[in-house]
């Protein structure tokens, strides 16, 4: 299966559509598990790493999204000196609508992006964010044919409305091209934590939970994320973050 390619034209250009009918714990335990397994698994040295930023954007979602524009930001502030970042923004919301934009490399563009976007109605397209990670994960990074165009998908959402096995299936063969999905869960919908923690088992990433007074906590976690996707477990290590030392103690 694939999808629509994501547009990487000028900035002033609305992200393009994703079309899923085209063929194709404990946080800092869970981080903890998955960076010990990425250690053994991924090149960390450092270099420009890429991530797929993926969030919910139906109507649920907008005090979140809202907040989302300003930890984007400190994720690039964070990767500064570890190398740079790439960050693709997907979202999905009201009746069938979800979107890819270009890649872009600094907080301003990203944000410039997410400023144009209002959250809608309707209900969760995660199948087509799968597929569409699935399709980018297959790229080689520009900057470093020997490694994958994505190194690290993060996802922001609520709810789950899809068939969980239809998931899995897209989460699995993600896995297999070496991109952990780190599943972030607002709330405490039950079958959303058990898709999310799913995805993020079958994808060696990890789940975590957090509220909506929580977006300090959560904008740590996807700094660190962030960190580790441009450069590494070396990245971890010359950070000075209480968090980004917590998650080296566990290793």
């Amino acid at each position: 299966m694939s999808v629509i390619a994501p547009n990487y034209g000028r900035m002033s250009k609305a992200p393009a559509p994703i079309d899923a009918n085209t063929p194709t714990a404990d946080s800092s335990t869970d981080i903890a598990r998955f960076l010990s397994r990425a250690r053994e698994t991924r090149i960390t040295g450092g270099g420009h790493g890429g991530l797929v930023f993926a969030l919910d954007a139906t109507m649920s979602r907008q005090q979140t999204w809202d907040s989302a524009q300003h930890i984007q930001a400190q994720m690039f502030k964070t990767v500064e000196k570890t190398g740079g970042l790439d960050i693709q923004l997907v979202y999905f919301r009201g009746f069938g609508e979800c979107r890819a934009s270009r890649w872009v490399q600094n907080g301003a563009e990203l944000a410039t992006m997410m400023s144009k976007i209002d959250c809608r109605g309707g209900q969760t397209q995660i199948g087509k964010v799968l597929a569409h990670l699935r399709k980018e994960a297959a790229k080689r990074n520009p900057a470093n044919a020997d490694r994958s165009r994505v190194d690290a998908c993060v996802y922001v959402g609520d709810a789950m409305e899809e068939d969980v096995d239809a998931l899995c299936q897209k989460a699995g063969e993600i896995g297999l091209l070496g991109v952990p999905c780190f599943m972030f869960l607002e709330g405490r919908d039950a079958a959303a934590e058990r898709a999310f923690r799913e995805i993020a088992r079958l994808t060696k990433g990890a789940f975590a939970r957090f509220d909506s007074g929580a977006a300090a906590h959560l904008a740590t976690l996807l700094a660190a994320v962030a960190q580790f996707a441009s450069g590494g477990r070396a990245a971890l290590e010359r950070s000075a973050t209480p968090e980004a030392r917590k998650l080296l103690e566990q290793l």
